[in-house]
């Protein structure tokens, strides 16, 4: 029987994906696409469901982090120094870049609703809600208390569900168009680089890192693979909620520009009223913190599984690491510091990793003697084979999308 204390890892995980970027991608996809697009949705999160559920069974199983199982698969040094690279490259470089913007996502909604709160010191303007944002992240990882950083990301997403499930509901969506858009795939012209877009802010390869520390973490036995089961589909589902609440709410506002989730927010409130905009901000404040928080925490995992250092939450070297990636979030933010060529090396190196720890995953996934004979089946492989090329065509996408080719 499933209890609260057997939920935890799959919640922070769609806390990691539930972030500023996932409600800009689904809020622009709404508003320039209507509910077209809701397949692609639905789509990410099948893909997102496999690849998580076979990281936490690694996790569960080794007893080790991804990282700690990618380095231990290469005899070679030469392969093994190319994976640190291109690892840490992904993984900690990125989201050193990508957590300003999720400390400016819970901006955002803070200052949508209390209006803007800065300073201006030699040029430069200060602020002084990302370093609330910020201080809020440290004390929250700080703790060095797992179920403690569990259910208060838990809290967060179960405010998020709520402020985007409602939402959704105030703008009065028609039901069929929600059920084709979910199983009618279409092409609108100039959607492939949204569609891609949805996709890679749902299927993250740092999640798949970060899933499989934190199931080692909680769980020691292949008994408890039901609980890492139905602790992962219950975070999708939540995850998916969110995502498809907030599509909806942008398909009803028509012809606004959206262009960030704070757009969204304002672009409600004419139609629909302030609470509307208050319980969006509200939305978006959770959803700032919660990738806050598990952008670093990642970050820490995936560091000290490569270095070989121990991955223990409250470790000196582990909580040196989140914080650096923190700091610079939050000093990136406040001075509206544009990181921009730093998060274009971070989306071709997570374009380039996404299809390799696919791979990874799949082998990793029937080797016997690290399984334990808990190996997948031949339909699962046949999935994951799929995954795996659809993986790298997005992954080329990204690429060629950031180099300005497409």
């Amino acid at each position: 029987m499933i209890s609260i204390k057997n939920i935890g890892p799959g919640t922070v995980i769609a806390a990691a994906f539930i972030g500023p970027g996932t409600i800009t991608m689904c809020s622009i996809a709404g508003s320039e696409y209507g509910l077209d697009l809701m397949w692609a949705l639905l789509f990410s999160l099948l893909v997102t469901t496999i690849l998580q559920l076979t990281a936490a069974k690694i996790g569960l199983i080794t007893q080790k982090g991804l990282s700690a199982n990618l380095l231990e698969s290469f005899d070679s040094q030469t392969f093994k120094y190319l994976a640190i690279a291109l690892v840490l490259s992904a993984i900690l470089v990125g989201n050193t870049a990508y957590q300003a913007g999720n400390i400016s996502g819970g901006v955002l909604g803070v200052s949508s609703i209390f209006g803007q709160l800065s300073y201006s010191f030699t040029g430069f303007n200060i602020n002084f809600y990302s370093i609330l944002v910020g201080l809020l992240a440290f004390v929250i990882l700080y703790t060095g208390n797992r179920r403690f950083i569990e259910r208060v990301l838990i809290g967060l997403v179960l405010i998020m569900s709520l402020a985007f499930l409602t939402s959704a509901i105030i703008v009065q969506p028609d039901f069929v168009l929600i059920i084709k858009g979910l199983f009618i795939p279409k092409f609108p012209e100039g959607s492939l680089l949204v569609i891609i877009g949805l996709i890679g802010t749902t299927v993250v390869p740092y999640n798949i890192f970060l899933h499989a520390s934190l199931v080692s973490d909680k769980w020691d036995s292949v008994s408890d693979l039901k609980f890492v089961k139905i602790d992962t589909l219950l975070a999708v589902v939540l995850g998916g909620i969110i995502s498809l609440s907030v599509m909806i709410t942008a398909s009803a506002i028509g012809d606004v520009n959206i262009q960030s989730a704070s757009d969204l927010a304002l672009g409600i409130e004419p139609l629909f009223g302030g609470f509307s905009k208050l319980i969006i901000s509200l939305g978006l404040f959770a959803a700032g913190l919660t990738s806050s928080v598990t952008a670093p925490l990642a970050a820490a995992y995936v560091t000290c599984g490569c270095m070989g250092w121990e991955a223990n939450i409250r470790s000196k070297k582990f909580r040196g690491i989140w914080l650096i990636v923190l700091f610079l979030g939050v000093i990136f933010s406040s001075l509206d510091f544009s990181s921009i060529e730093i998060i274009k090396f971070a989306q071709v190196a997570n374009g380039i990793l996404l299809p390799v720890i696919a791979v990874f995953l799949l082998i990793v996934a029937n080797n016997a003697r690290l399984l334990n004979n808990q190996v997948n089946g031949y339909f699962l492989n046949l999935i994951t084979i799929i995954i795996i090329l659809f993986t790298m065509f997005i992954g080329v996408k990204s690429v060629l999308s950031v180099i300005g080719v497409i």
